[in-house]
């Protein structure tokens, strides 16, 4: 099932793109694509990124969002906040993003990609797996 999303300011290279749809990718537990309606500044048409849900593959992995990166969403309630990091295949393996998650307001289908401050994790982070 594919959910519309709106984010209240474009993904970092998808601008200037706010809808979005996620969908599961079939016969995988906590793996989504997030493809972009329309084209983006650089002329990429219908832009697509992989993201895996945290809580499946990094259940330690707990960042911090300040408030007005909460209340951007309209995010009062953290069990309401779903965390995406963006995966990104490589020939030797994946790497997750974890400095950058996307953070989803599941009662609202907003969302936003934040960039944490002050937080010690890396852009690149390999996926170890289980």
């Amino acid at each position: 099932m594919s959910i519309p999303l709106t984010f209240s300011v474009a993904p970092f290279g998808l601008e200037p793109l706010d809808a979005f749809t996620l969908t599961p990718v079939a016969d995988t537990d906590g793996l989504f694509t997030l493809v972009g309606s329309g084209t983006t500044a650089s002329g990429a048409s219908e832009p697509r990124l992989y993201l895996l849900d945290a809580a499946v593959h990094l259940p330690s992995y707990a960042p911090s969002l300040s408030d007005a990166q909460a209340s951007s969403i309209g995010l009062t309630d953290p069990a309401e906040a779903m965390l995406l990091v963006v995966a990104t295949p490589g020939a030797t393996g994946t790497t997750v993003n974890l400095l950058a998650p996307v953070v989803v307001n599941a009662r609202t289908g907003v969302g936003a990609q934040f960039i944490l401050e002050d937080q010690d994790l890396p852009l690149r982070a390999e996926l170890a797996r289980a």
